[in-house]
């Protein structure tokens, strides 16, 4: 069943955020079933589609293919605030490769001019690339869902100086992200590279960089609401 008529695996801030902004686009009568392609596997050789391949890979298309929503998202680059919305679009690409893990496979992702593709990968892992191996986002499509929603509900919200695009990081509040009270972690927009942490006026997310060409650089993004959310960044600020 698709996703926007099925919400109930999600958190009432992502099911708030999908039945607002979710559409659904008509599938690709030409698409090929994954059942049906020829694949390169590690070796190079050419050969049927893996079970495990066809599974996945079909799995995310009955239920997201053709998903369209936007993304609003807001950040202070200087003394400037930026306020944009990013369109996410989840159509299966065409390109397919092979890892030690298993297989991965490309969809359209964030509609906007980036160094990277985005994947998904059998073991259910949701990655990009910038031109070298598969690089780990999100433990899984709801989850980065899920961070999407938390993204979107701060876009509201007073932001720190940060960074707006997740590939260019910014360290400035790494350090004051660890002296906020009352920080909670969102268990379900929260995996091994992007974490979320709310309080009723501070949003705190913590995420690595997408590259292959060195180590990944942790940053850190962080939003404030009203007058106690400001009050609670300016004295961590104060014990860095």
């Amino acid at each position: 069943m698709h996703v926007l008529d099925d919400l109930a695996e999600f958190s009432d801030r992502a099911q708030g955020l999908l039945s607002r902004a979710g559409r659904r686009a008509p599938s690709d009568p030409a698409r090929t079933p994954t059942d049906f392609l020829n694949v390169r596997d590690r070796a190079g050789r050419v050969v049927p589609a893996p079970a495990e391949l066809v599974v996945r890979r079909e799995g995310f298309e009955a239920r997201y293919g053709g998903l369209r929503y936007e993304v609003r998202r807001s950040a202070l680059i200087g003394r400037e605030r930026f306020d944009v919305s990013r369109r996410w679009d989840f159509s299966l690409d065409e390109e397919i490769w092979a890892d030690e893990r298993g297989w991965f496979f490309s969809w359209t992702g964030e509609r906007v001019s980036s160094p990277v593709r985005f994947l998904i990968h059998t073991d259910g892992r949701v990655g990009v690339s910038d031109g070298g191996p598969f690089i780990e986002v999100a433990d899984s499509v709801p989850h980065l869902i899920e961070g999407h929603a938390v993204m979107d509900m701060v876009s509201s919200w007073d932001p720190w100086p940060g960074s707006l695009e997740t590939w260019v990081p910014a360290q400035l509040g790494a350090a004051m992200a660890e002296h906020v009270d009352g920080l909670a972690p969102v268990a379900e927009a929260s995996g091994r590279y992007d974490r979320w942490h709310l309080s009723e006026g501070v949003a705190v997310r913590i995420f690595w960089s997408w590259t292959s060409q060195g180590p990944r650089t942790r940053g850190v993004q962080m939003w404030t609401c009203g007058e106690e959310g400001r009050r609670q960044l300016e004295s961590a600020a104060g014990k860095r």
